[in-house]
């Protein structure tokens, strides 16, 4: 059996279209159910920033993640695929009162991202205080906790409706197929298989 990690809301329901497809059957959660079992398949609905936790520890044998997430978390996995969905990008958000100026001696910066938005700065040796949040980041360049943000941006809606603006684009996302390293091995026909008929199946 081959055990699939997904992320909870679009990306996994998105995923699971694509295997619909490709095996011409349906998969469906049931209401408030986290594990699915079909056939070979098992699937896991999972939250996006643990997918890639679950597939380090070979509680999955494969997953699909935001390559933001990827790079933020940093675990050793395989990279198999771009999907394609899941598009979005992450972002410096300001006060849209306010252009972006590096030229300050220092910034304080808001995000969850900590990784990401460090090694955006220091590659830049732009001074820098991280402050990590976990929700409600576009509050703090509002009340004065932050001079700017670090976060994901689909549309750019959420921080316009909070009086911000998406200023510069770090990096550009969309949602990764992943492998466990082990797993790849020890199953490598079956997540072959899956790889090329997923690959078919986004290129057609």
């Amino acid at each position: 059996m081959l055990t699939i990690a997904l992320p909870k809301g679009r990306i996994a329901k998105e995923t699971l279209e694509i295997f619909e497809k490709i095996f011409d059957k349906k998969f469906q959660f049931g209401e408030r159910k986290l594990i699915l079992e079909d056939d070979n398949f098992r699937f896991l609905l999972v939250r996006n920033q643990d997918v890639p936790t679950y597939v380090y520890h070979q509680a999955a044998d494969i997953g699909v993640v935001g390559l933001d997430v990827l790079e933020e978390q940093r675990l050793d996995l395989v990279r198999l695929l771009d999907m394609n969905i899941g598009i979005c990008k992450v972002a410096i958000g300001i006060k849209k009162e306010e252009e972006l100026d590096f030229s300050k001696p220092s910034f304080k910066v808001a995000t969850k991202m900590v990784n990401i938005a460090r090694d955006f700065f220091s590659k830049r040796a732009i001074p820098v205080e991280i402050i990590k949040l976990y929700g409600s980041i576009e509050l703090a360049p509002l009340i004065g906790l932050a001079d700017m943000i670090v976060d994901i941006v689909e549309t750019g809606e959420t921080m316009k409706q909070n009086g911000l603006k998406p200023a510069y684009t770090i990096m550009e996302s969309s949602a990764h197929l992943i492998a466990n390293k082990n797993s790849f091995y020890a199953k490598k026909d079956e997540i072959l298989d899956i790889y090329e008929k997923i690959s078919l199946t986004i290129k057609g």
